[in-house]
């Protein structure tokens, strides 16, 4: 009996093949379990702390996080300030916060069931082969979201706080006061969007690991990869040239780094002489 054989022997164990059934009910038992989780989040996101108003809850308070960047702007600047001009605007404004924390701080006990779900089917080369994909995969896209709200944003409101103009005779003065639901949408599709960019080296060697890529084939298409980099940068950012740079840099480098670990991971191809 060969070693995978063996392996595969043990990892079903004595209980044998699950029927059609079984994994369904294990796949609604999994799928239970995230969105519980998920829910039970989302009620604390929302909901006020002890002792506070509806603006004293973890939503609130990650919104004040998130806006951070811009505040210190215009504090710089002398002041400003954030608008709604829907009576229902900052009600759901948090809503969709509380929905985003919810989803990101959920997300370890999602990936979990996930696995515990698709393990059994694994053989344990293959489970040691695919969990550190697991593991990056939160890790990368944070260090988009991180790349965001350190450098991204902090550039982007400079460039557009600049078409503000001061009043003079016959003038009237231009200020920013943006809505909150739409610095919201902005700033969490650039987070989205940048964490989703990390997340290539990922897809790109899982492809490899399966043998529908070689380290050449993504080599030969370098090329390509470059022009739908800056595509998708002007498509997903705003429309600054300092942006759309911050965000197609990152994936050619991350496609560079992808083609050298694929030169690594991919698996040797088969010799007939062996046989």
């Amino acid at each position: 009996m060969s070693d995978d054989t063996e392996t595969k022997a043990e990892d079903e164990g004595a209980g044998g093949q699950m029927t059609l059934i079984d994994h369904l009910t294990e796949l609604r038992n999994r799928l239970g379990v995230a969105l519980l989780a998920f829910v039970v989040l989302f009620l604390v996101c929302v909901a006020p702390m002890p002792g506070g108003g509806v603006n004293n809850s973890i939503s609130s308070h990650v919104f004040v996080f998130l806006q951070a960047p811009l505040a210190d702007i215009l504090e710089e600047k002398g002041g400003g300030r954030m608008i709604f001009t829907a009576l229902h605007e900052g009600f759901f404004t948090q809503i969709k916060v509380g929905f985003f924390t919810a989803l990101c701080v959920s997300f370890p006990i999602i990936s979990i069931q996930i696995w515990k779900f698709m393990a059994p089917a694994l053989y344990r080369n293959e489970k040691r082969a695919f969990l550190p994909f697991l593991i990056a995969t939160p890790v990368l896209f944070l260090l988009g979201a991180a790349m965001v709200y350190y450098i991204v944003t902090p550039l982007a409101w400079n460039f557009f706080i600049g078409f503000e103009m001061a009043g003079s005779e016959g003038s009237l003065a231009i200020e920013i006061e943006p809505r909150i639901s739409e610095y919201l949408s902005l700033i969490m599709r650039l987070i989205f969007a940048f964490g989703l960019a990390f997340e290539l080296p990922v897809v790109l060697l899982l492809l490899v690991r399966a043998g529908l890529a070689t380290p050449e084939g993504l080599a030969r298409k370098r090329k390509f990869a470059i022009v739908i980099a800056f595509v998708a940068a002007a498509i997903l950012t705003p429309p600054d040239v300092v942006s759309q740079l911050l965000l197609a840099l990152p994936i050619i480098a991350l496609y560079e780094l992808s083609i050298f670990g694929a030169k690594i991971l991919a698996p040797e191809p088969y010799d007939e002489s062996v046989d």
